[in-house]
């Protein structure tokens, strides 16, 4: 099988297959009680039109399609999530390094797939869940204010990486797969964010970047930077 048709084949993530049933009995017992409860039909049809788009939105934001990168992994970075670059730039880095590093941040919008993947090969070194706030996403002050889960991946060559999911104003929960000293691959699942956030990659200041401001990543194809 090509890749190409590999990259066509989408499901639905595990994290959306409650809510989906859930929601889909949920509006399918609202339009009920409106048709049988009102003589004029229109009120039910606006309804049923309504619902059909919510719950197609809702299909849509839990599609969970499968992607596969490629054999050649080493010292390459790939996009965590799709999504829109929003920050390129130094930070000082508080949290675990505490030193300079180079942020790229990843903006994923409500229509965007939510799911999130390993950035890099290597070992999880540190996984760690900070409550906070629900600003805003491309804020600055929501990469260490908000809802958010660190995870630090050292690479093959020694090189530790630093992911950050970050809630945001719409986003009321963050899922997170990864566990400390356990091995991890690019293609696998890193974790899921429901309904709007943000990723944020720390690499070390040098760090050769491959993409630029506003552009449109792919999770698990997009290359957002080579280590040195």
């Amino acid at each position: 099988m090509s890749r190409l048709k590999k990259l066509k084949k989408v499901r639905i993530h595990r994290e959306g297959t409650h809510i989906l049933w859930g929601s889909l009995a949920l509006l399918l017992l609202i339009n009920l009680l409106v048709y049988w409860g009102f003589e004029c039909k229109i009120p039910f049809y606006v309804l049923a039109g309504v619902s059909i788009v919510i719950y197609l939105l809702m299909v849509n934001f839990f599609r969970c399609p499968i992607r596969l990168f490629g054999p050649e992994t080493e010292k390459v970075v790939v996009a965590p999530a799709d999504g829109k670059i929003v920050v390129i730039e130094e930070v000082d880095e508080h949290e675990y390094f505490h030193d300079r590093r180079l942020m790229v941040s990843i903006f994923m919008s409500i229509v965007n797939v939510h799911a999130n993947w390993y950035p890099v090969d290597g070992t999880v070194r540190k996984v760690a869940h900070h409550n906070g706030n629900f600003m805003k996403a491309w804020l600055p002050k929501a990469s260490t204010e908000n809802e958010r889960s660190t995870i630090v991946i050292e690479t093959p060559e020694g090189i530790e990486i630093l992911t950050r999911q970050i809630a945001g104003a719409v986003a009321r929960r963050i899922v997170t797969y990864a566990e400390e000293g356990e091995e991890c691959y690019i293609d696998e699942h890193l974790g899921f964010i429901k309904f709007g956030s943000r990723v944020d990659v720390y690499l070390p200041v040098g760090t050769e970047v491959c993409v630029k401001m506003g552009q449109v990543t792919v999770g698990n194809q997009t290359v957002i930077a080579k280590l040195k």
